[in-house]
């Protein structure tokens, strides 16, 4: 893995973030966000053009320094989720429920997208996100909340 030349910025995994503690500590730090959006409680863009081309252009600008650390990262983030033992569709749902777990909204989303590409259903979804909130307890409930509006508005978008 040299620097992810090769994969598209849209093809670039979520970036999971890694030494996650194995159980939820609160945050109770106060973050203003200068931008202003319109997805209830979520931290994501509003709508899902918004999330891919927040999600390119970031990409694009973050790949374009020419780190080695990052773009290598970068690059294995993107080869996790190739077909292997695993085909792509198990990894994406794998994905979805790390995503859940971590509570990472714009990890949902793009895995949220990636499981409609790969032909995932609404009940393979919902028993992926079961399994994601018997791991990560309540605390997932409103992550599962927006993973489900998010999955609503992708099967609109079909």
């Amino acid at each position: 893995l040299e620097t992810g030349i090769g994969y598209g910025v849209w093809g670039l995994g979520c970036a999971h973030v890694a030494a996650q503690p194995p159980y939820p500590i609160p945050d109770t730090r106060v973050f203003p966000d200068p931008t202003p959006r319109t997805h209830p409680m979520s931290d994501s863009p509003a709508s899902l053009d918004q999330f891919r081309q927040f999600r390119e252009r970031m990409n694009a600008e973050i790949l374009a320094e020419n780190n080695l650390v990052v773009n290598r990262f970068f690059a294995l983030d993107g080869r996790a989720y190739e077909a292997g033992a695993l085909d792509v569709k198990t990894k994406e749902l794998l994905g979805l429920v790390a995503s859940l777990v971590l509570r990472c909204d714009d990890c949902i989303t793009y895995h949220v997208i990636r499981c409609r590409e790969e032909g995932v259903t609404r009940a393979e979804a919902f028993e992926a996100m079961s399994i994601g909130l018997i791991v990560g307890g309540s605390i997932v409930i409103p992550h599962m909340r927006r993973a489900v509006d998010r999955w609503t508005e992708v099967e609109g978008a079909s």
